[in-house]
């Protein structure tokens, strides 16, 4: 299982903006073949800084969304927004009992 974590900072005035692209797409990305779940979080002390947190099966399945028309839409209406390059993290959880 992979874990993916984007940090997006967006200019103020366009956060409303990215709030509606990320309402019309949470669903369809949560549907993509390999998603098992896509959440928005706010920064709790800068409302202009938002994260995507997906869960994956693996990085094939991240990797074949992101070369996907789907992404590519949404990506593209969602970096003209940024007031900062966003920072991309794929992370695995450890499970502390197995080490």
């Amino acid at each position: 299982m992979l874990t993916r974590i984007v940090r997006m900072h967006f200019r103020e005035e366009e956060v409303p903006n990215f709030l509606q692209i990320f309402k019309e797409s949470q669903s369809k990305i949560a549907a993509f073949p390999g998603a098992q779940s896509v959440e928005l979080l706010q920064d709790w002390n800068n409302t202009a800084v938002y994260y995507t947190y997906s869960i994956w099966d693996n990085e094939e399945s991240l990797n074949a969304y992101r070369d996907s028309a789907l992404f590519e839409g949404v990506w593209a209406a969602t970096k003209a927004l940024f007031a900062e390059k966003p920072k991309a993290y794929s992370l695995r959880k450890i499970n502390v009992d197995n080490l």
